[in-house]
């Protein structure tokens, strides 16, 4: 690991990080006394009723900045309102520790193996030597992508991760990815609530993670958060969110994205190019891919508590806390499974793809200057809330179909999808709780059920030849049996009830929840029922096939030459080229953007 990734000096630029972060929030805050107001009164909401000590100071303290605020005059608030980003700040910021970061990386191959594959840790732990390497897991959990290009870009500027958010694993699993595929640690923001474990805790603070605490909900608090993670990205610390905004319920591939944090990547890059000094930015999206997935059953339960509203009721007692961490132990040590990370094509922050000298392409694969779309028509960067706001939505739009062609396609997700088409064709009705009600009720002879997988899998086959998606090695070459056979063995070693159910007669469809969750990994792709669309999403086979490859670069400038410089042609056209670069990407944007 290159000890030069900007990370590994987090800790001496923390101070000015923070300083930078404050100033900027109270320098764009026009009005002290509205943001305070609706602070104190969104703060003051939330305690209420709380009996804990804490909670009853904070509410008083809020209740006489509330009462307060109307006599204070301008310069009061104003030092107000910075001893409040301050506040808010600190607790937000992280800290990265080199040597819980090197203890980690020993750690992390024994930990995930005792989370996913605890037979195999059994047959090495009288080795140290592989015990604490990385090929301890490596044909449990595979990462897969352009990782040389991936290589070459973060020595020459700053990459985002967006990977798909299935569970809590995530994290663990991601890491792992990073370690694996030979590139720096990064940043990312986790709750405030997973930070009272004093064990994860203990990692996240010293590993780079900062504070987020999803209870607080008004604008001075998003404003600091937004802020911490721009000045991060401007100063080049590599990061990873979530744009999902939260595990998926439904189990499928996210279509619709929160984009709030990841938009703070525009201003950034803004600033680096009002500073002289352009550092680039690089969108990763990639996939997280599970065999099984840890908490399938308490995340499908929500998804069917909500869109069924008084129609569904949970019928297990998930909800009881001592009961629920035993299973969850339980099938923790248990559980014995597949994972792949798989990295999708770089893009920048305006949706063209990039190359390995971290240059930008359009559609047509001409090379075009991402400064030309944060620019005016006199040539200098502007930052433009309204515009890159516009620039989000198309860069959320391209993120989510990178998820569709990127998505590997595991043995549980094609027997589930052929399993649940088999349940809906018999329901006596067409709608999904008539199909979820049906419970240990159809039996499917197994030779039948084999045939339906092969015809899936023609399918699926036919999609990744266009470059939609990808199939997982165990269904590729794995005959209808085998790909039967393997999601069998993978649901009987996890999940509390059965799934499915090998009997004299056939398969018996157990579990119709969790066959609909794994089943909805392929609703996207159009070949598994699509009732999980988001609303404005169309639902059905909506994957685009990737655009050809771009050609190879030749040779690397210099890595420290100042982009923008005079010597560097294609970061510095005319203005009516910029234009045209900006204007052949953005298209339909309605004149938003560089190059007006």
């Amino acid at each position: 690991m290159d000890s030069r990734a900007p990370i590994f000096g987090f800790n001496d630029a923390r101070d000015e990080i923070v300083r930078t972060v404050v100033d900027r929030v109270v320098g764009s805050t026009r009005d002290p006394l509205l943001a305070m107001n609706e602070a104190a009164y969104q703060e003051s909401k939330r305690l209420e009723g709380s009996r804990k000590p804490q909670d009853v100071r904070e509410l008083a303290e809020w209740q006489r900045l509330a009462r307060s605020l109307g006599r204070m005059h301008d310069a009061e608030r104003r030092r107000r309102l910075r001893e409040l980003s301050e506040e808010y700040a600190w607790d937000i910021a992280g800290n990265f520790d080199r040597r819980v970061y090197q203890l980690s990386s020993r750690l992390l191959p024994p930990v995930v193996s005792a989370l996913l594959a605890p037979r195999k840790l059994m047959t090495v732990v009288r080795d140290p030597l592989k015990l604490v390497s990385l090929e301890l897991l490596a044909d449990r959990v595979l990462v897969e992508g352009p990782l040389a290009k991936l290589r070459s870009l973060v020595q020459r500027g700053t990459a985002v991760y967006v990977p798909t958010h299935l569970s809590n694993m995530d994290s663990i699993v991601f890491g792992y990815a990073l370690e694996r595929a030979g590139l720096p640690p990064a940043t990312y923001g986790a709750g405030k609530n997973l930070f009272t474990n004093p064990v994860l805790s203990f990692f996240m603070h010293n590993l780079g993670a900062y504070r987020v605490d999803r209870r607080i909900r008004h604008n001075l608090y998003k404003d600091v958060l937004k802020t911490y993670s721009g000045v991060l990205l401007e100063r080049g610390y590599h990061s990873l969110f979530f744009p999902g905004g939260t595990r998926s319920r439904s189990g499928g591939v996210e279509r619709k994205l929160k984009l709030g944090l990841v938009g703070s990547a525009f201003e950034a890059y803004t600033r680096t190019l009002q500073s002289g000094r352009e550092r680039r930015v690089f969108f990763v999206p990639a996939t997280i891919n599970y065999l099984i997935t840890l908490e399938a059953e308490t995340l499908i339960a929500d998804f069917l508590s909500e869109a069924g509203k008084g129609r569904f009721i949970i019928e297990d007692d998930e909800s009881s806390r001592i009961g629920r961490i035993a299973s969850f132990l339980r099938k923790l040590l248990a559980m014995n499974a597949a994972v792949v990370i798989r990295f999708s094509e770089p893009l920048d922050p305006f949706g063209n793809r990039v190359d390995e000298l971290g240059r930008s392409f359009d559609a047509r694969g001409r090379e075009v200057d991402p400064a030309s779309y944060v620019k005016d028509q006199g040539g200098k960067a502007v930052i433009d809330a309204a515009r890159d706001a516009q620039y989000a939505r198309e860069l959320g739009e391209e993120i989510c179909r990178a998820y569709a062609r990127d998505t590997v396609v595991m043995a549980t997700h094609v027997v589930a999808a052929a399993s649940f088409a088999r349940l809906r064709s018999q329901a006596p009705a067409a709608d999904l709780f008539t199909v979820l009600r049906q419970r240990d009720v159809i039996t499917v002879p197994r030779d039948d059920l084999a045939a339906d997988v092969v015809a899936l899998c023609d399918r699926l086959r036919a999609l990744e030849q266009r470059g939609c998606i990808v199939l997982g090695e165990d269904v590729r070459l794995g005959s209808g049996g085998d790909i039967v056979e393997r999601a069998l063995r993978a649901f009987a070693g996890y999940h509390s009830s059965p799934v499915l159910d090998s009997r004299p007669d056939g398969i018996a469809l157990c579990d119709t929840n969790l066959l609909f969750y794994y089943q909805n990994r392929l609703a996207a792709h159009g070949v598994a029922w699509d009732v999980i669309a988001p609303p404005g999403v169309p639902s059905g086979l909506q994957v685009q096939p990737p655009l050809p490859p771009l050609e190879s670069a030749s040779s690397p400038p210099p890595l420290d030459e100042p982009r923008g410089s005079a010597s560097s042609a294609s970061s510095s056209p005319s203005s009516s080229s910029r234009a045209g670069e900006a204007d052949a990407h953005v298209g339909s944007m309605n004149g938003a953007g560089g190059g007006q």
